[in-house]
């Protein structure tokens, strides 16, 4: 069994530690993640998935707040970090026999950064990838072991492609990380200067200016930013989130709101886009049907 230390969060990394365990190839001395914060009102301590898998599999946890004081014992052969959250100094990169790899959801050096998925939606991308890099001191520029793509479909969003991509990395770590230790795998740097790069999304990154933007272009940033931080624009002053979309062929005026069959249209500067569920500021999501029912001063409005 190879001996490795996990560094990894969410739910993408949390697929990934399964795989590794389910393949009987690895062991597991450690796993570090995320330190457990304050989620919903309540502001009840939330487990990271990677905590809840590693948890149930009697494994050992190490939860530090940052990396500066942190030390390895060494007796790894590789550390594995996929979706962890803190930048990792170069000294626990460099601490085990055959360094890290790090698994990104892209194809790099195409997106480096924190939303890679969510750039490939909002960009109308019809494919994107993964790929299991070597980590130096930089952020996603280490030599490539492997790299696979996977095609984008039109009903893609962030959610449904997030699972294919994690699914599709789990599958190549399994495969990769025993032949890169039998020194079977001949590493590929990185062409730096096509590299681009990717940004921490925030909320106002979803705003919507319908005058500018064409209805394939608020569709796939609506694919890309949901269901966080999600698309909205403002109606009479307070934020209107728009749950879920579609595509409208039919010309309308750019920014303009109109009713028809108990369906909301709102034109783009080319096409338009039909409101099938909405979120008023403070309210639960309704249907366009429900929310007519509420909002009638609706029809006509131009955001």
């Amino acid at each position: 069994m190879i001996p490795i230390i996990f560094f990894g969060t969410h739910e993408f990394a949390a697929i990934i530690l399964k795989a590794l365990l389910d393949s009987g190839l690895f062991d597991i001395q450690k796993v570090i993640t995320m330190p457990d914060r304050p989620a919903g009102r309540s502001h009840k301590l939330k487990l990271s998935a990677v905590k809840t898998a590693a948890g149930r599999h009697g494994l050992t946890i190490g939860q530090p707040e940052n990396l500066e004081n942190y030390t390895s014992s060494g007796s790894q052969q590789l550390n594995i970090v996929v979706d962890y959250g803190l930048i990792i100094p170069l000294n626990i990169i460099e601490t085990p026999k055959f360094g890290s790899v790090n698994i990104h959801p892209s194809l790099l050096p195409k997106y480096r950064g924190a939303s890679p998925i969510q750039s490939a939606l909002i960009n109308g991308k019809k494919e994107t990838g993964v790929t299991i890099m070597k980590m130096d001191k930089e952020m996603d520029h280490g030599p490539i072991l492997a790299q696979e793509k996977v095609s984008i479909k039109p009903e893609d969003n962030y959610v449904s492609l997030y699972k294919k991509l994690a699914e599709r990395a789990a599958e190549m770590i399994v495969k990769i990380i025993p032949l890169y230790i039998e020194d079977k795998i001949k590493l590929k740097e990185q062409n730096h200067g096509t590299a681009t790069f990717t940004k921490i999304l925030s909320r106002e990154d979803g705003k919507i200016n319908f005058k500018t933007r064409t209805a394939d272009e608020i569709y796939n940033l609506w694919r890309g930013l949901t269901p966080w931080p999600g698309i909205f624009c403002e109606w009479n002053g307070k934020r209107l989130k728009l749950i879920k979309i579609a595509k409208n062929d039919k010309k309308s005026p750019a920014g303009k709101a109109s009713v028809e069959n108990k369906k909301i249209s709102i034109g783009c500067r080319q096409g338009s886009i039909i409101a099938e569920e909405l979120q008023m500021e403070g309210k639960k999501s309704m249907t366009a049907e429900t929310f007519l029912n509420g909002y009638q001063k609706i029809d006509g409005y131009v955001f």
